[in-house]
């Protein structure tokens, strides 16, 4: 169903806690043709076109609104997608009549006016029109509206994309990537996969104690192999909520990518895994920048000490430059505490990157080291360790969900399980 009339300026919640972000899908390989009749729109819709979920869309941008579109389409096939701005009734629905007897069949028209009228709506819906959306709209408005078309309210819901990156390597950003998505299956109960994109050196097969015989390599390799059963099939089981997608971890080859190298297996994740992590290695290519950029919600580890509030830094700027629509990145810091290492305070990290860290990671080389060496997650060598509770506060707020609530223990529960046992 339509939503009718979406109102573009919506009132945000002043009281805690804040709401879910929304949650947009990003759009296929469509075309999309847009004319406008004002400045302000034509402005909204060409900052939407820069939106990493449009990245795969191929937008282009004309003024003189609805009979520009009529003559264009006289000689000219129709795109996936048409966006018109119109404000004046009669000749909106006059206008569209015109259009149908040019377009082609399977476009779907979205029109941005400034009629709230319910009467209005339905004739646009008897027209086959696929949105209405009220003027004066914002990009993610018309981001939205562009995205929701190809995301069919009976299917399933389009996974979410996290990147977990280091601000220098060393700093731990594979282990903290790898407890947090432990996080997110087990204390979330959200079904997550764990693609390790250090093909070379991975460790979350050691990490979760895997050896499987397949993995990702596989699947970058044989891109015209990758859709869902193929995938399913890579896919090493760690928990009941929780897959890995494994790296080789072997110099048998090099592994040199194109930028969009990984595109087929992200969308074939996206759609049958809620929650994917991304392992993204610490190194700065054209693959690994599209991940971070295409990513949903991005997390940098870094390490307190000047190197990595630089890389911190940089980081920052060129992702909230290319991801104007979206939350800015979040990080922690980790490793805090070496002994007689000078650091740099939370608060000058803070000051520097104009943002809190979700988290500071104290340095526990013995646990952290025994968990690395024995293939097992924090949770599994000391189930009461104080970064436990860190890894869940980072996992909340990379999904923006909540623990999931467990039963609460009675005097009788050790008498009711003695009985069971029986």
């Amino acid at each position: 169903m339509i939503s009718y009339a979406r109102q573009t300026q919506e009132e945000q919640p002043e009281a805690p806690p804040p709401p879910v972000e929304e949650h947009i899908a990003p759009a296929p390989r469509v075309s999309v043709q847009a004319f406008c009749e004002t400045v302000e729109t034509a402005a909204a819709v060409q900052s939407a076109g820069e939106d990493r979920r449009l990245g795969k869309a191929h937008l282009k941008i004309q003024m003189g609104g609805m009979a520009a579109a009529i003559e264009a389409y006289r000689s000219a096939p129709t795109p996936n997608v048409i966006v018109l701005e119109s404000d004046a009734r009669n000749d909106l629905l006059a206008g569209l009549d015109q259009l149908a007897t040019v377009c082609d069949a399977g476009t779907r028209v979205i029109v941005i006016g400034r009629i709230n009228d319910v009467m209005l709506y339905r004739e646009l819906v008897r027209r086959g029109v696929s949105d209405y959306v009220l003027a004066p709209v914002g990009a993610i408005d018309v981001v939205r509206s562009i995205c929701n078309l190809f995301s069919a309210p009976e299917a399933k819901a389009v996974g979410r994309i996290i990147a977990v990156v280091g601000a220098k390597g060393g700093v731990g950003a594979s282990t903290i990537s790898h407890n947090v998505a432990w996080a997110i299956a087990r204390d979330l109960a959200m079904d997550a996969v764990v693609a390790d994109l250090d093909l070379a050196f991975g460790t979350a097969g050691l990490d979760y104690n895997q050896d499987p015989p397949q993995g990702i390599a596989d699947a970058v390799f044989s891109p015209d192999r990758v859709d869902t059963a193929f995938i399913d099939r890579l896919l090493s089981k760690c928990t009941d909520h929780l897959s890995l997608l494994a790296a080789p971890a072997t110099l048998d080859r090099v592994y040199d990518f194109g930028t969009d190298a990984f595109d087929a297996v992200f969308d074939t994740l996206r759609a049958t895994m809620p929650c994917i992590v991304l392992d993204v290695p610490h190194q700065w290519s054209g693959w690994t920048k599209r991940a971070l950029i295409g990513a949903d919600d991005i997390l940098i580890v870094a390490a307190p000490d000047l190197a990595n509030l630089r890389n911190t830094k940089n980081l920052f700027d060129l992702l909230k430059a290319a991801r104007p629509n979206d939350r800015p990145p979040l990080y922690c810091l980790n490793q805090v505490g070496i002994p007689k290492r000078p650091e740099i305070a939370a608060a000058e990290f803070a000051k520097a990157i104009e943002s809190q860290p979700v988290v500071s990671i104290p340095f526990e080389p013995q646990t952290f080291g025994a968990a690395a060496n024995n293939g097992q997650m924090i949770a599994e060598i000391s189930a009461n360790h104080k970064s436990i509770e860190m890894f869940l506060q980072i996992a909340q707020r990379l999904t923006g969900r909540s623990e999931t609530k467990k039963q609460k223990s009675s005097l009788f529960s050790p008498l009711i399980e003695k009985l069971r046992g029986k």
